[in-house]
């Protein structure tokens, strides 16, 4: 132990050649770089999105940053002031027509329910349990609306994802199938289908939304008339593998989808993986924005939720949540709650518990 040159410090060179001289701190050695250890593997924070001036303006992974999908479905509304007065009073003739007809048959079914104060009327869906059937039909007028107001300077189309070169069926592919949008209803159907017979929730619909967007800005790729369907299909492949406990294999779409196979299928996951630069995280609150501003879009296009009557049930459940969180925060309002209260501010805030019998 008396030794200057301890089991510590007997790899560096220096104090070999100085080993009467006195010990000077220990300086660690500059780290080689990969090009000098002849190391080529790419290291994983190179691999990760760690540009944050271009989170915040990508959709699907910022909060904050608006949805691609809202963003198209309003280029619509800016018209010109003439087509602006003409779509205003056709809304106006129809209102005038709808209001006729339903002073002739009472009976018959209303547009739209208002509450009263006997009567509240409620949608079943919400943030954690959305409605799925009408959920699908959010995500197919999104779709919609990515294939009609895409950019027309012509993105790349990648070969995975042509219908032409990886059909989804033996029937022949017509030759302008890449000049034909898709109509709404029959995007509809293809997200009705594969949801129907996987099993798949209503929050695999909005993931899956998040993942076209995704795509579409990281992989700079438009959806259009001759990808959407496998695009599609690639985006709920990963939704439901990421979302739901137990994912539906790659094999069993092919029980549904009978022409294609498993290579296929795994080819198309793959590759979906590498444009996403494996990102499958979808925060909270961007799962949160997809979804309301999804209901937006039902708003804006007349898709309101299903409204039912608040049943005698439900408000009880209603009622023991409400209690349930008042007694969750109880102690952080005695904590906020003042003592003396001074006269020139006399504003003091309330607590009422919500009692919904």
């Amino acid at each position: 132990m008396g030794n200057s040159t301890s089991c510590c410090v007997s790899s560096s060179p220096k104090l070999r050649r100085n080993a009467h001289s006195r010990l000077e701190p220990y300086r660690p050695e500059p780290e080689l770089s990969r090009e000098d250890t002849g190391c080529n593997l790419q290291h994983i924070s190179d691999r990760e999105n760690i540009d944050e001036l271009n989170m915040e303006y990508n959709p699907s992974d910022h909060p904050r940053a608006s949805t691609i999908f809202l963003s198209k479905s309003q280029t619509d509304v800016i018209l010109p002031n003439k087509k602006v007065r003409e779509k205003r009073k056709s809304l106006y003739v129809n209102h005038l027509t709808h209001i006729a007809e339903s002073k002739q048959h009472p009976s018959g079914p209303m547009r739209r329910k208002y509450s009263s104060c006997s009567t509240i009327f409620l949608d079943d869906s919400t943030v954690s349990q959305p409605n799925l059937k009408h959920t699908i039909k959010c995500v197919a007028l999104a779709i919609y609306y990515h294939i009609k107001n895409r950019n027309v300077d012509g993105r790349m189309l990648l070969d995975i994802f042509d219908e032409k070169l990886h059909p989804l069926s033996k029937s022949e592919v017509p030759s302008d199938y890449d000049k034909h949008d898709p109509e709404q209803k029959q995007i509809y159907r293809f997200l009705r289908t594969l949801f129907s017979a996987a099993q798949l929730t209503a929050e695999c619909a909005v993931v899956t939304l998040v993942y076209l967007e995704r795509l579409s800005t990281y992989a700079e790729i438009d959806i259009c008339p001759a990808n959407w369907k496998r695009i599609v299909l690639g985006a709920i492949l990963l939704a439901s593998k990421v979302w739901d406990d137990q994912a539906v294999w790659n094999v069993d779409y092919c029980q549904i989808l009978k022409d294609i196979t498993v290579e296929d299928m795994n080819e198309l996951e793959r590759q979906f993986l590498e444009l996403l630069q494996f990102n499958i995280n979808v925060p909270s609150s961007v799962y949160a924005k997809y979804y309301f501003d999804l209901r937006s879009l039902s708003e804006a296009n007349n898709l309101n939720f299903p409204l039912e009557p608040l049943s005698r049930d439900k408000a009880q459940k209603l009622e023991a949540i409400s209690r349930l969180c008042d007694d969750k925060y109880k102690d952080l309002r005695k904590g906020a709650k003042k003592h003396s209260v001074s006269a020139d501010n006399l504003t003091v805030v309330r607590w009422s518990p919500a009692i919904i019998s």
